[in-house]
């Protein structure tokens, strides 16, 4: 198990940018696919962006591809998701999750440890 803490919300004007920050305790963190989903009010959680366990493979919404960055640092127990251009429409509560079990990377189902959530607001 892992525990994982969100960074990096906040408010922002639309076509501006965020870094979220998701550390993560444990000696293991290389071991561990990572991945940020989203919840806006009303609506399901959605998968944003995963990444593996030693940075080789990185996955995207639609939605966010060409906008936001996964990367991380195992040398700091850290994710991170770069967002750039953001729209109205990502306004939402991210999360950082973690797995050691990720196949298709993209299914909430996959993912055994969450953080707490940080609220990214974008406005118009």
């Amino acid at each position: 198990q892992v525990q994982l803490v969100e960074s990096g919300g906040g408010l922002v004007q639309a076509g501006g940018s965020l870094r979220l920050s998701c550390a993560a305790s444990g000696r293991t963190f290389s071991s561990y696919a990572m991945a940020w989903f989203r919840q806006a009010p009303g609506k399901e959680r959605e998968f944003v962006a995963a990444i593996s366990g030693r940075g080789g493979s990185a996955y995207y919404a639609d939605s966010v591809k060409g906008r936001f960055t996964i990367t991380r640092d195992n040398a700091k127990n850290t994710a991170y998701l770069q967002m750039n251009s953001l729209k109205p429409e990502d306004t939402a509560v991210y999360y950082c999750a973690a797995s050691l079990r990720a196949r298709t990377f993209m299914s909430e189902y996959e993912y055994d440890d969450w953080g707490q959530g940080t609220q990214v607001t974008v406005s118009s």
